[in-house]
């Protein structure tokens, strides 16, 4: 039995194409108008030669400024840049001398980027067995460390691609036949007049912005549009760095049963009804796809984490974020605006990613107690602008009774859900129902309380 390693598979891997390089290269000092088809997928870093980057940095340099690039002035360059004596006219010529064809220059680009990407790889998967070898170091603290090498190469391998109008009227008049049929896929809030306000309904890859001060239901709302959302077999997320899970699942069962939450925390209240319909709750709620996550202070690594574990091994259609406020920056040396941008931002492009509607809940600030009428507005949102910016839709939780105890019994339950920014619909004022014993919001039945519409300013 022969016991000897075959040294090929203990030697390194280089992992780059010299000839998708040099084609690259001398397609462009050939053909100037190929930059078009090639410069937005390609950095001077993605060539593995050292004279290659030198190369295509004068190149990129000389064709973005508008100059016209051969081999000659590409030397010229070189020299200008004081670095002509690390590559050479003789070596500069050689790229022109053997161009397969100039018609796959961009498949030469997507080559050397793919190299380029898979070397980074190797780069990330060498640190992270570094970062695992470091024992001193709590392995929560390690993974988020390891995630944040990973997480740049998730989107740097795609290419945006431009739609043409022939396939984009063939997309849109698909999406009208779906509508029509009923197929499209909206996600019900459980709230009828809400979703007519969102025109069917939540969106795939939109983040929704849930915004109040504290006390007027933010959770609640969240948390009955989620407990609605998993009840049609959806898988629902929570991610609630305020409430421990215990809280959510008690506040879930009285939603589902609605048994009050005081009778649920205090069990010798119940009655043989209560026993009977939490027993019912519970069964039906062990069958639904609904996930609590509790950890507190995320930054957006660690939300990016959980969110993609999750979608690959349950499924994602909705995804709760309780609440923005709570969650750190990548760099907790940046000031808290930095930090809250980077957070909006990246959950942005997480409902992109992961083709989940998200809700993400925000505290506002006091100046909305300032106001006679204590209705929020736009720039009530607390800490961060980009907020306002990232979000698709963002909705006001604003309960009159909550902020003027001495109205009438008619306004008890009463509650408006204040659309102030839809991206591709109308903003304006939804009727709700919210029950504070089973904090669960629904439908409003019947008008608006008579006195909630007075004169300008005078405004409930």
């Amino acid at each position: 039995m022969n016991d000897r390693v075959d040294e090929s598979l203990l030697a390194p891997v280089v992992l780059w194409s010299p000839e998708s390089e040099t084609s690259l290269l001398g397609a462009l000092l050939l053909d100037n108008g190929l930059w078009d088809r090639v410069g937005d997928m390609v950095v001077e870093a993605d060539f593995f030669k050292n004279e290659h980057r030198l190369i295509f940095g004068a190149v990129s340099s000389m064709l973005n400024a508008g100059q016209p690039v051969d081999v000659f002035t590409a030397f010229d360059q070189l020299q200008r840049d004081r670095k002509a004596d690390m590559v050479g006219l003789t070596f500069l010529n050689s790229l022109t001398q053997y161009v397969p064809s100039a018609a796959s220059v961009r498949q030469y680009a997507l080559i050397v980027r793919d190299f380029a990407l898979r070397r980074k790889l190797m780069t990330a998967s060498s640190e992270i067995h570094e970062l695992a070898c470091q024992r001193g170091v709590g392995f929560e603290e390690t993974l988020d460390q390891a995630t944040a090498l990973l997480t740049p190469l998730f989107d740097a391998g795609k290419s945006d691609a431009w739609l043409d109008m022939d396939a984009g009227m063939v997309q849109f008049l698909d999406g009208v036949q779906r509508r029509h049929d009923g197929e499209e896929d909206f996600l019900s809030t459980g709230i009828k007049a809400l979703d007519e306000r969102l025109d069917g309904g939540m969106r795939r890859g939109e983040v929704i912005v849930i915004a109040g001060r504290p006390g007027m239901g933010k959770t609640a709302l969240a948390m009955s549009i989620a407990d609605h959302v998993c009840g049609m077999s959806e898988p629902v997320g929570v991610l609630s760095m305020e409430m421990p899970k215990a809280q959510l699942t008690t506040r879930v069962v009285s939603m589902r049963s609605s048994v009050p939450l005081h009778k649920l925390k205090r069990p010798e209240r119940m009655n043989d009804y209560d026993w009977s319909e939490m027993c019912r709750s519970v069964e039906l709620l062990r069958q639904l796809p609904l996930f609590i996550d509790d950890q507190t202070a995320l930054n957006i690594n660690q939300l990016r984490s959980k969110a993609r574990g999750l979608k690959r091994r349950r499924g994602l259609r909705l995804l709760v974020v309780d609440y923005i406020g709570l969650m750190e920056g990548t760099d907790r040396k940046a000031n808290r605006a930095t930090q809250l941008g980077e957070v909006s931002r990246g959950i942005k492009a997480l409902a992109k990613e992961l083709a989940c509607t998200i809700l993400l809940l925000a505290q506002l600030n006091r100046e909305v107690e300032k106001r006679p009428n204590m209705r929020p507005i736009m720039a009530d949102l607390r800490e961060c602008g980009d907020i306002e910016q990232d979000a698709d839709i963002i909705a006001f939780v604003h309960r009159p009774a909550h902020v003027k105890p001495d109205l009438g019994p008619e306004w008890k339950h009463y509650a408006e859900i204040i659309i102030g920014k839809q991206r591709d619909g109308q903003t304006g004022v939804v009727d709700a129902q919210y029950t504070g014993d089973t904090v669960k919001f629904c439908d409003w039945m019947g008008d608006r309380p008579t006195s909630l519409v007075r004169t300008k300013g005078a405004e409930l």
